[in-house]
């Protein structure tokens, strides 16, 4: 029998709505990765990954992003438009993402520093972020994990240290993958066993090379430069195609999914912009029918 895992990378709120449309647009029309017999999300994915491990209808999963009303970034100087709140401030942490990318100095070095920055930064308490993930997690029973195979990812604010979260750790769905979202600086770090952990993006966007033993790996990569230009996007892509690479040499054969032309243009330039979800989820749904029939054969054989 032919196995499979569904790897689901970072990207905010943004990306989480991008990765609803697109799997639900995939399904829509046969190729349904959710069936994967296991699943790993980092931060972003981890959120997604999550509701589809727990049972969510992957068919069902663009609608309710579709439909928030939230004013559009080019309709929120409109006149009687409620003012919104601007995205959240991502230049401390990118700095220091950079900096890790660029190998000027060991990452376990530079990972210690940001968790000091994510430790020390004014956010919302733990519960409250938590509870902000939606009901589906927040009302899991505390030690709570999904049955069917799933893994999350984070790292230890102290010591940069990265952990993989699954079922044989003993921890709650809801508190591991509120780490694994816990962007540094944006989000309070999350306490499992006496220990705080940030957002498992800052290691990788998608830590793929996690998913080795698996004859089939698809790789949703909401970001393939991490944001980044020039030098740094191209050490960002070879990062990424680093840990394909490793499947690959474990005899995994490989689907990378990334954002089209128009999911790019319906991102924005801040994956942490709530508003950009209606049209994320819009593009990543209309990239999915498209992209099915592509995907087909290598996905389902």
């Amino acid at each position: 029998m032919v196995t499979k895992a569904l790897v689901l990378g970072g990207g905010g709120p943004v990306g989480i709505a991008w990765e609803s449309g697109l799997l639900n647009g995939l399904a829509d029309e046969g190729v349904d990765l959710s069936a994967a017999d296991f699943i790993l999300g980092t931060s972003a994915g981890s959120f997604v990954g999550a509701s589809l491990a727990l049972g969510t209808d992957v068919r069902k999963m663009a609608a309710p992003f579709m439909a928030v009303r939230e004013p559009a970034p080019q309709d929120r100087s409109s006149a009687g438009a409620a003012p919104s709140r601007p995205p959240p401030d991502l230049s401390g942490m990118m700095l220091k993402m950079a900096e890790i990318v660029s190998g000027r100095r060991p990452a376990q070095q530079v990972l210690v520093e940001l968790g000091a920055y994510a430790a020390a930064a004014e956010t919302m308490d733990e519960q409250a972020f938590i509870q902000s993930l939606g009901r589906f997690l927040a009302g899991q029973p505390e030690d709570a994990w999904p049955q069917r195979p799933f893994a999350c990812t984070a790292v230890d604010i102290e010591t940069g240290a990265f952990q993989l979260w699954d079922k044989a750790c003993g921890v709650g769905v809801a508190r591991a993958v509120a780490s694994s979202c816990s962007v540094p600086g944006v989000f309070p770090p999350i306490t499992l066993k006496g220990r705080r952990y940030m957002d498992g993006g800052v290691r990788s966007a998608t830590n793929a090379d996690l998913a080795t033993g698996y004859d089939v790996v698809a790789v949703v990569a909401v970001r393939t430069d991490g944001g980044q230009q020039g030098a740094l996007a191209e050490k960002m892509r070879a990062r990424l195609e680093g840990e394909l690479d490793v499947l690959r040499a474990s005899g995994s054969k490989v689907i990378l999914i990334s954002p089209d032309a128009a999911s790019q243009t319906a991102f924005g330039p801040n994956l942490l912009d709530p508003r950009r979800r209606p049209a994320a989820a819009e593009a990543g749904l209309a990239q999915g029918h498209a992209q099915a029939a592509g995907l087909r054969e290598a996905w389902n054989g």
